[in-house]
């Protein structure tokens, strides 16, 4: 709270020149602070900074001011962050922020055999449906037991392709959410599909989906938590994103993890901006993307 806020508050009781001489400030000071904030009320909030309220209710305090600088532009307002900043302050809106990566490294001791890490070297792709990664997570229920996420990412796009929720992880859990994502993004010749070495990636059913769609198996070093870092940022986002807004940051049971997470996926494949993609959504990534690809192919 600022010296001139204190001094409004408690000038009912004490005199306005004993609490500035009190708090050191100058009485001139403080009524040249009291008439701009007059001022503000009567000339009334700003459209932009109506704006501003809906785009930060709309995404659930899931933006910041660089995603809100750019929704407002495309509404028409330039207003700078500094301005959405001080805003945000004055109406005491908070945006969620995600956790810092934590690396992490997957139990590879269930003796099956992993493929080599195949990304190793290779440029970032360009195209949508070159390279998906994936990973396995756990989502808490307020019972104390656990349901298990399993997700395939476009590494071009963002756009989360394939999912599934389940009780267990068994490698059904994986192949479910890989056979929904084929369905949904038909892959493109030696499609790359990349996770960390966790047993469920090994199985012959897996391998055998991959076979059977013409994708390439492909997986993290030994002991290297960073070689699948795109998949494991998905889950801080996730996480920091649908948890942070529930009075307990647990999912109410399988049927609401299950629920949620469709909810979540389909706003961020949909709605949510993303800064390494120029602010666009992921499925508009993806759709131009797909452009570019049927312009690449050979006729």
């Amino acid at each position: 709270m600022s010296r001139y806020r204190f001094i409004e508050g408690q000038r009912e009781y004490y005199p306005v020149r004993l609490l500035c001489q009190v708090l050191g400030v100058v009485v001139s000071g403080y009524y040249a602070w009291q008439q701009a904030q007059q001022q503000a009320v009567t000339q009334g909030t700003p459209a932009w900074e109506t704006a501003l309220v809906k785009v930060f209710g709309r995404h659930k305090r899931r933006y910041g001011t660089r995603r809100l600088q750019v929704a407002l532009r495309r509404k028409g307002y330039r207003v700078g962050r500094q301005r959405l900043r001080a805003a945000m302050r004055r109406r005491g809106l908070h945006a969620l922020q995600p956790k810092a990566y934590t690396p992490r490294t997957t139990d590879s001791t269930h003796g099956l055999r992993c493929a080599p890490n195949r990304l190793l070297d290779q440029p970032k792709p360009t195209q949508a449906n070159r390279v998906w990664v994936s990973d396995i997570t756990y989502l808490p229920l307020a019972t104390g037991d656990w349901a298990y996420l399993c997700a395939f990412q476009d590494v071009a796009s963002k756009q989360v392709v394939g999912w599934q929720v389940g009780a267990t992880m068994p490698e059904e859990l994986v192949t479910k959410a890989l056979q929904r994502a084929f369905w949904a993004q038909p892959p493109t010749p030696d499609l790359l599909v990349h996770s960390d070495r966790g047993g469920q990636y090994c199985g012959n059913v897996y391998r055998q989906l991959l076979h059977d769609y013409g994708a390439v198996r492909s997986q993290s070093r030994r002991g290297d938590c960073y070689d699948n870092a795109q998949a494991e940022s998905l889950w801080s986002r996730l996480k920091t994103e649908v948890l942070e807004l529930r009075e307990r940051p647990v999912f109410a049971n399988l049927a609401d993890a299950q629920a949620s997470v469709a909810e979540y996926f389909d706003y961020y494949n949909h709605e949510r901006l993303h800064s390494s993609i120029d602010y666009q959504t992921p499925y508009i990534a993806h759709q131009q993307f797909l452009q570019l690809n049927a312009l690449n192919c050979p006729a």
